[in-house]
């Protein structure tokens, strides 16, 4: 079981890699595509309607991105959660202490100082939330890229990290963008979630039940006012991860296997290119480091969570509250703190969620302006870091080798020495 688990993680650790990558250059084509003088092509596209009348569904294709394909990305997210949690890295209390801890510190420092810098700003009694998420795919992308030489349990405490910080933003989008609660629809969707779970007691495999399961319980959640991506967290987290006995996969397995791809290889990139499109003017640059909005989040991202991964889990391991993961110092740690800082997809996704309601949309542009340069500085930085502890560990690593050969050289030559 231990060795399906790893092997489990190393897969998605690559498919998230591969996705990450397809992510940067989505990013890019819609920053290249909106600030060139096919401009408005690109505004156009975002906003063409995509309505299904009959279900009332009156969105654009920007909205359908935010709303149903990055549902598909929570339902991976959900599933990889679920999985940690009972048979992975979470699932020993212990190993699981320090990303957990990490998570909170990686969330309420940047909240903090985000309200701290743009308290009083309109929308920022929601914006706070902006920098509170790091990016699974971005993160994970930049680490694969640049950090190959550093050890594997950097990996798994940067996938953890990020996996719980999302599940926290995840909550935080249920909190703070329900505004009128329909209680039939979420009944409706309770009922969903309850018969996807009985459907998984009884062994049922087929997807003509839970298909319509989670397109129903998707749609429930938008009508109920709830924003839908939860159906996905919510899906994955009641899917079996254990194997039964003679079962060659348990069901989360599989549909991590037939979704994963799907969702970091289309279902984000895609979300990227919609989200991205962001006018990079004279006027944005002008308020980039002066607007108190845009500040608030710079900070929180690059302050906030630097500092609040780092800091606690620093403190965690001095208090003997937390064990430090097995060949990682703290300079390492710093490096992948660094890291947590790119907000990207769900700090975007809350961005147009927060600040909506603001002004002409300028607030919103301004916003995913601020993560944008943000994840790419943490993302540089991050890199810059993670390439001379790479250097660093490999030395070390050459002279544990020449060390061995040296020992493995000299022990026939005493013996030699000792015949004569």
């Amino acid at each position: 079981m231990i060795t399906q688990v790893r092997s489990e993680l190393s897969r998605y650790l690559r498919t998230e890699t591969v996705g990450g990558s397809i992510l940067l250059i989505a990013a890019a084509a819609a920053l290249l595509w909106v600030n060139s003088p096919w401009g408005d092509s690109y505004v156009t596209m975002t906003e063409t309607p995509l309505a299904i009348a009959p279900l009332h569904l009156d969105l654009t294709l920007a909205d359908w991105t935010k709303d149903g394909l990055l549902a598909i990305f929570f339902f991976v997210a959900g599933l990889e959660l679920k999985r940690e949690l009972v048979v992975g890295e979470l699932a020993d209390p212990k190993r699981a202490a320090l990303p957990i801890i990490a998570a909170i510190g990686g969330v309420v420092t940047p909240a903090l100082i985000a309200l701290a810098v743009g308290f009083g700003e309109p929308g920022m009694d929601r914006g706070w939330a902006i920098p509170v998420a790091t990016d699974i795919a971005f993160a994970l992308a930049v680490l694969a890229m640049t950090g190959s030489r550093i050890p594997t349990s950097a990996r798994v405490f940067l996938l953890s990290l990020a996996v719980v910080d999302d599940l926290v933003a995840i909550i935080l989008i249920a909190v703070l963008f329900t505004t009128t609660l329909s209680l039939l629809w979420l009944l409706a969707a309770a009922a969903c979630f309850a018969g996807w779970a009985l459907a998984q007691h009884q062994r049922i495999s087929t997807p003509w039940l839970y298909v319509p399961l989670a397109l129903v319980s998707w749609y429930a959640l938008h009508e109920a006012g709830i924003h839908p991506t939860l159906a996905g967290v919510a899906l994955g987290l009641l899917t079996r991860v254990r194997l039964d006995p003679g079962e060659e996969q348990a069901p989360a397995t599989r549909l991590e296997h037939l979704v994963q791809p799907i969702s970091a290889g289309l279902c984000v990139p895609l979300f990227a290119l919609f989200a991205s499109g962001v006018p990079l003017n004279g006027r944005v640059f002008g308020e980039l480091f002066s607007d108190r909005l845009a500040l608030a989040v710079i900070l929180g991202l690059l302050l906030g969570k630097t500092l609040g991964i780092f800091g606690i889990s620093w403190l965690a391991i001095r208090l003997g509250v937390a064990k430090r993961p097995a060949g990682l110092g703290y300079r390492d740690m710093f490096a992948l703190s660094v890291l947590g800082a790119i907000g990207f997809t769900v700090s975007l996704l809350v961005a147009e969620l927060a600040l909506a309601d603001v002004d002409d949309g300028s607030a919103v542009e301004l916003a995913k302006a601020a993560v944008l340069v943000t994840s790419m500085a943490a993302s540089l930085a991050g890199s810059a870091l993670l390439l001379r502890r790479g250097r660093v560990h490999q030395a070390r690593r050459d002279a544990r080798a020449l060390q061995r050969k040296s020992e493995a050289e000299a022990v026939p030559g005493q013996g030699e020495g000792s015949t004569k």
